[in-house]
């Protein structure tokens, strides 16, 4: 995620490192080199300039702390700065009403029918809600297809009127059919154009005018870059939406998109996704965007999706078996299918600073654990419960079962019993020796 807007990001603040202090001489270069980082990265020229040069007047006048170097003042300042151009804080979802009423507009492959079942699935989960898809595309059957199939994978109810062609009557008979079932969000999967044009957007402000939705969210491909930028520009004009939804953040993304849309259309940015699945939404925070871009990592969020996934019950038990040393291979898998529903592991990888340098030429496939799992999967289960079972011979069946060779098993045997030691050496330090300062007061 923005890889090549971080990299010379870093490499523009290397001019000011090792300097005593921050002087107009000594900025100019990293300011310049700011700039250019950031209309390379599709970012207008004239909010690029407004932005470095606010960057460029805070650090001049900014006293330099005793404990703290030049090049890292720097790097604070322009990270509060890029926070403030993507919006400052997290912007809520207005879902308040009986039933609030979401319209999603946007144009044709910008995501716009995926991110309706994210969001209905982020609602159902997070949010305790019962939401009603509506699919008011009234010119591509597959659009209403799509909406069907991911209501079902999540468990949420479709409205759909496939032989009517009028956008506005469909929008007004799913909100009588959410009240009569009590559906207490309705969202709408407006139709999308390969391009702006006039009868998209009337049809969309017809809509909107007939349900007063609580939330207009524009959902925009962050791949396009300042693209994005002026087709939001036209349909804030049109509509006045009242946020921005940033899909697809998991392709080649340059940040054109991300550092723009707040300053042009002055309308926060909501939400941001990534990938099919229907659990790769989130909320967008502004300095934690800010933190990623600038290779700090996202510890905060990462801790969010482990708690999202973390059942207290079984990590009580889990503790307790650690501390036996009977932690086993069915812990092991169990563990390994919380990890996944964290989500997509290369960006998880990249919340760790100094991680997403380290991971930018390494691919990492979502079928990552797959080859764990089949081992695991062809083990018995008083096998997986008690690892000593675990002969040569069964070695060779369960190798055979997986479709793994031996020394892979033989590998991962190896690695489990080393991670089972660590445990146990842990296990046995006295806390005040694992993190120091805990054990006395």
């Amino acid at each position: 995620m923005f890889q090549n807007l971080s990299e010379r990001l870093e490499s523009a603040f290397k001019n000011i490192k090792g300097e005593g202090r921050i002087t107009e001489l000594n900025i100019a270069a990293t300011v310049k080199d700011i700039r250019r980082a950031l209309v390379d990265a599709d970012v207008n020229y004239k909010i690029a300039k407004e932005f470095t040069d606010t960057v460029k007047d805070k650090a001049i006048g900014s006293k330099v702390l005793l404990a703290v170097n030049p090049g890292q003042q720097m790097v604070k300042i322009v990270q509060d700065e890029l926070a403030e151009l993507m919006g400052g804080t997290e912007a809520e979802l207005d879902i308040k009403g009986s039933p609030a009423v979401i319209l999603i507009a946007g144009l044709q492959g910008s995501g716009k029918t995926t991110f309706s079942g994210k969001l209905a699935n982020y609602l159902k989960t997070k949010k305790g809600k019962s939401p009603l898809l509506v699919a008011a595309d009234i010119y591509r059957p597959a659009a209403i297809d799509q909406l069907t199939v991911l209501g079902g994978q999540i468990g949420v109810d479709v409205y759909s009127e496939r032989e009517n062609k009028d956008a506005v009557a469909i929008a007004q008979n799913a909100i009588k059919e959410a009240k009569a079932k009590n559906k207490n969000v309705v969202i709408i999967d407006t139709a999308g154009r390969l391009a702006i044009d006039e009868v998209l957007m009337t049809e969309v402000a017809n809509i909107r005018n007939a349900v007063t939705p609580n939330e207009i969210l524009f959902v925009v491909d962050s791949m396009t870059g300042q693209d994005a930028v002026n087709t939001a520009k036209a349909f804030n004009d049109r509509l006045d939406f009242t946020g921005v939804v940033l899909t697809k953040l998991d392709g080649d993304t340059r940040g054109g998109a991300a550092l723009s849309i707040k300053y042009t259309v002055n309308k926060p940015i909501k939400f941001v996704s990534s990938g099919e699945k229907m659990d790769t939404l989130d909320v967008f925070y502004p300095d934690r965007m800010a933190q990623r871009i600038l290779g700090m990592g996202d510890i905060t969020s990462l801790v969010e999706k482990a708690q999202a996934q973390f059942d207290e019950e079984q990590a009580k038990k889990l503790e307790k078996k650690i501390r036996k040393n009977q932690f086993d291979f069915e812990d092991f898998k169990q563990q390994l299918e919380q990890i996944k529903k964290m989500g997509n592991l290369k960006d998880l990888m990249g919340m760790i600073p100094g991680m997403g340098k380290a991971m930018k030429d390494i691919e990492i496939s979502d079928d990552a654990f797959k080859g764990v799992e089949a081992i695991i999967n062809s083990m018995t289960p008083q096998e997986r419960a008690n690892p000593d079972l675990i002969s040569q011979s069964r070695r060779m069946r369960i190798a055979k079962g997986s479709g793994k060779d031996i020394a892979e098993v033989n590998a991962f045997m190896k690695q489990f019993e080393q991670m089972k030691q660590m445990m146990s050496m842990m296990n046995k330090m006295p806390m005040g020796r694992m993190m120091p300062g805990l054990g006395r007061r």
